[in-house]
Formats: structure tokens, C-alpha cells, sequence
């Protein structure tokens, strides 16, 4: 069966067209993106998608006995897109395409006017890949389109999570970006040990800005946080075990003793 073709009847050129704006809308509305650039160029369809939307086709214009028609620009279809004008009323068309669709079709009809769209596969099991959208033109006349549903666009990587406790805005860093500088100890419970060659250990506990020296204690400028595995401690924090922090640009220089590191800190 072709799939492409013009209708040669003026009366039906006009017809579709009239149609085409109504139609378009509630097409473009559920199936297709914001038109591409003209300077890009278009995405070829797969090979698996054309084949959906030709057997589909097929099936239906068996059934619905279908002049194979261009489709009307206004509807702003994809090119594998197969349009069919049907001598039968939308009534009786909506339950002999889904009968002969059978288990294929995705749910039922969703109308919104003159139109009704239907998502269907190639194959009963497979993703849902094509639609059938059908637009009544008359008493006696329908608009059939078959076309791709187009992908969806990727989801946006979501923003990392914050943890618990932090303060946004401020600098931390990790625990394991201190190794050479400072050793971390896990004591479980969400505290944590931090030592410093020839300076007094620092005792942590995750949310709490008090903090235990040996001998005494002190009052960290924020509290430290952990994402379950890792301390993140505040870059102000560091002060209380002697050592010092130097930006390097948008890196950190951390100084304990006579050992430094470079890092780069987190700011949430």
C-alpha cells in the first residue's frame, strides 16, 4: 500500500484544509514538540518507529476502506505520518478502528471536540510508539491520521540533594578531600574524630556546632553534615584544629601544620 499521496478532489482539498487548524491544535497539543529551527537539521526517524506507523496504517485503512491522502501542514505532522479521508462518521469509526487494533490499542479514545486521539503499538506488548488522531468533517467524513509519538525530551538532571544541616551558600568540604592533611575517623552514631599531627583531636558530631577537644571544647561556626557516608565539614570549621585556609581562585589551599592540600569546596 502507498503511503503518500494528494487527494485530487478540490472539494475534499478544502474540506481537509478547513479542518486542519482544529485538528492541528489538539494534535500538537498531545504529540508533538515546538517546531525545529529550519537552520537544524531534523532527526532521522528510527527504523522501528516507521515500521510501527506503516503497519498500523495498514490495518486501518483495511478496515475503514481510506483515501490516502496528503496530510494538511497545519497539523504539522512527522514525515512518516500517513493521513486517510474515510467516508464514515466519527461515531462509527472510534470502536471499528479500536475493534481492529484489538489488544494493540493503549486504553480508550481521549476526545476533546471534533477530534479524538487513540495510542496504539506495532505489536501487543511493545511501548506505545503511534497514535491515531480522528477528526470528524462531516456527518459522513473523517480525517484518519496515523503518525510517531514523539519522544519525550531527556528530564533534566535534577540538582544533587542537599544534605540535612547544611547552610546553603557556605563552603564545605568532604572528609575523604582532607586525607594528607587531616585523618577522619567514623565513630559511628554520626560523630567523627579529626586529628592533626601535634594538635589536639577534634571530636564532631553531625547537626551539633558544639564540638569536643581534648580537655575541653568548642563552638564550631556552623554545624558539620554527613550524606550518609562522608563528613562534610564546614571550611570554617578548620580553624579549630590550627589550620588555615588560602583561595586559589575557585580551589582552596588548606595548611595543617607543615601539610597542605589544594581541594575544591562544596557550596549547596
Amino acid at each position: 500500500m502507498p503511503i503518500h499521496g494528494v487527494a485530487s478532489s478540490p472539494r475534499l482539498l478544502a474540506v481537509l484544509m478547513s479542518c486542519a487548524l482544529t485538528v492541528g491544535a489538539h494534535a500538537g497539543a498531545q504529540t508533538t514538540p515546538a517546531a525545529t529551527p529550519p537552520a537544524q537539521p531534523a532527526q532521522a526517524p528510527s527504523a522501528a518507529t516507521t515500521q510501527a506507523v506503516s503497519a498500523v496504517a495498514v490495518d486501518i485503512s483495511a478496515a475503514v476502506r481510506g483515501q490516502i491522502v496528503g496530510c494538511p501542514a497545519a497539523l504539522k505532522l512527522s514525515p512518516r505520518a500517513v493521513c486517510l479521508y474515510v467516508k464514515s462518521g466519527a461515531s462509527t469509526l472510534r470502536p471499528l478502528i479500536k475493534g481492529r487494533l484489538a489488544a494493540r490499542a493503549a486504553g480508550e479514545w481521549k476526545t476533546s471536540g471534533k477530534a479524538s486521539t487513540l495510542l496504539v503499538t506495532a505489536k501487543v506488548g511493545d511501548p506505545v510508539n503511534a497514535f491515531v488522531l480522528l477528526s470528524a468533517l462531516a456527518d459522513q467524513e473523517a480525517l484518519v491520521v496515523v503518525d510517531a509519538v514523539q519522544a519525550r525530551a531527556a528530564a533534566a538532571p535534577s540538582a544533587p540533594a542537599v544534605p540535612s544541616g547544611v547552610t546553603r551558600g557556605q563552603p564545605y568540604v568532604l572528609g575523604s578531600d582532607l586525607v594528607g592533611v587531616v585523618k577522619v575517623t567514623s565513630l559511628g552514631a554520626g560523630k567523627f574524630r579529626l586529628s592533626v599531627v601535634d594538635q589536639p583531636a577534634l571530636t564532631v558530631t553531625v547537626g551539633q556546632r558544639k564540638a569536643q577537644l581534648e580537655g575541653g571544647s568548642v563552638e564550631l561556626p556552623l554545624a558539620p553534615a554527613t550524606d550518609g557516608k562522608n563528613l562534610i565539614f564546614p571550611v570554617s570549621g578548620l580553624r579549630a584544629l590550627g589550620c588555615t585556609v588560602t583561595p586559589a581562585g575557585k580551589d582552596l589551599t588548606v595548611a595543617c601544620g607543615t601539610d597542605s592540600v589544594g581541594l575544591k569546596p562544596i557550596v549547596f
